[in-house]
């Protein structure tokens, strides 16, 4: 049991803010970007700097407390919090350095990705990141990280060059192709199983304005669509990015009056490569079936990036099903248009990333990303602001999910996966499983950082088993 007199030791030792149940702002700093998650941590430490954090591990471990890892707090199951526990909160450690000549940037683990754009834009940069700006750095980089730049710089793991991270021990070290290159190979794709990341240094690439934006179609068009363009972005160049969206059409500015709540299909497009050369790459697109809505152009990669933030703000109700799709037959077709049709609230979408382009060409073993050979990572979301409709979101969602799974390729994207357990988990990492779960025996043997999609380790199983030999034996 944690003692009073503890909790004022650990709160004298901390540059950043200890925050309790009883505490002003308690209810606000617990919040997380998923509305649908609502737990109560005992402990809050927002850490200022490294030190604090690795203050915050070390009591943690000491005190067997259930401890919670939290970046931007968009994690889908809202893994950055926990009940009675500990939250490690890094959104105060916020800071960004570019090296425009290197083509690299420094970012701190509080970080939201629209620091990073914010910061690499002036000079014509940026990193592969998800594709809304509020998402935390941390969470997105360490799972995968999927949006407009997957097909032409991979993704965000492919491009992250170094990490510093306070491990379960309370020590800190750096992991790159240099140092700890075990380490360096687990975070690129298995998520917060293995550290806490405190700074990551990441790859930039040269792109600045992109000809980029939403294309609908009528949603009885959407099969016809859905046909075409399985066929188009598996050959297309890597300059361009498109995925597939079924959506009810927001009541924003952009968007025609009479168009407002009209459920249509969709492709949001990211071309990157020369813009004189633009429109002779959408000619094809534009002439297979002219768009009821056509608001691609000429945008700064950074409205690129925050082009949905309005739709989407933090504290809406979310619940998501996840999986990888290898290819789009006329079967699941037929019910992707069927389901996407009905969709139960007008925030409600479903999405089909594609992993094919430059993220297909790393082997399944190179990164924890099981599925390079996969082509889409697909997600289906129920959203909503009010909780009322909470169970039209979940039925909606899991009656989609199982129709479509059994022409999935098997595991799911780890960001886009709620609480699921550790089946899905395995599906996920297939073959680098085994691999994931020695590393986690070297460094968090005791699953210190199980708040997560957790690669369970088997030292501390053995451990406890033995303890329980040995108990049941001396009774």
């Amino acid at each position: 049991m944690v003692t009073q007199e503890s909790v004022e030791k650990l709160k004298t030792s901390l540059r950043g803010e200890l925050i309790q149940p009883h505490d002003n702002g308690y209810d606000e700093t617990r919040k997380v970007y998923n509305g649908m998650i609502d737990r109560r941590p005992g402990l809050i430490v927002r850490c200022a700097d490294v030190a604090d954090v690795i203050t915050a591990v070390n009591f943690g471990r000491e005190n067997n407390l259930l401890v919670a890892v939290r970046g931007g707090g968009h994690n889908a199951g809202g893994l950055g919090v926990c009940d009675d526990g500990l939250v490690i909160d890094l959104s105060l450690i916020k800071y960004t350095r570019v090296d425009p000549a290197a083509r690299t940037v420094r970012v701190g683990g509080g970080c939201t990705w629209g620091d990073v754009d914010h910061a690499t834009h002036p000079f014509g940069l940026a990193t592969p990141t998800g594709v809304i700006s509020t998402t935390g750095v941390g969470g997105l980089a360490l799972g995968g990280g999927l949006g407009h730049l997957t097909r032409k710089c991979g993704l965000t793991i492919d491009n992250i060059l170094a990490a510093d991270m306070v491990l379960a021990d309370g020590s800190f070290v750096t992991a790159s192709t240099e140092e700890n290159e075990d380490l360096y190979w687990a975070i690129r794709g298995g998520g917060g199983n293995f550290g806490i990341v405190t700074s990551f240094l990441f790859r930039s690439h040269p792109i600045h304005t992109d000809y980029a934006g939403p294309m609908l179609w009528e949603i009885e068009d959407a099969a016809e669509v859905m046909k075409w363009y399985r066929e188009y972005i598996t050959t297309a160049t890597e300059d361009i990015n498109g995925f597939f969206v079924f959506l009810s059409v927001p009541p924003a500015p952009h968007f025609p009056e009479h168009l407002h709540g009209k459920t249509m299909c969709g492709i949001v497009w990211c071309y990157v490569g020369d813009l004189d050369k633009a429109e002779e790459v959408f000619e094809p697109i534009r002439s297979f079936k002219t768009p009821v809505l056509d608001l691609v152009g000429p945008l700064p990669h950074t409205a690129v990036q925050t082009m949905f933030d309005p739709i989407y703000p933090p504290g809406h109700q979310w619940y998501w099903k996840a999986d990888f799709v290898n290819e789009l037959s006329d079967e699941a077709v037929a019910l992707y248009v069927k389901h996407g049709s009905v969709l139960p609230t007008p925030q409600s979408t479903v999405h089909l990333y594609p992993i094919n382009g430059k993220a297909h060409r790393p082997g399944n073993s190179d990164t924890p990303w099981a599925y390079r050979d996969s082509t889409w990572a697909q997600v289906i979301v129920g959203v909503d602001p009010d909780p009322a409709n909470n169970d039209r979101l979940i039925s909606w969602a899991k009656e989609y999910w199982e129709a479509l799974h059994p022409y999935s390729a098997g595991g799911a994207y780890v960001n886009f996966m709620m609480d699921e357990g550790e089946g899905r988990v395995k599906a996920t990492y297939r073959d680098n499983y085994a691999r994931l779960v020695e590393i986690k025996n070297k460094y968090d043997p005791t699953n210190l950082f199980r708040v997560n999609q957790n690669i369970k380790p088997t030292v501390s199983s053995a451990a406890d088993a033995q303890r329980e030999k040995i108990a049941v034996h001396s009774a």
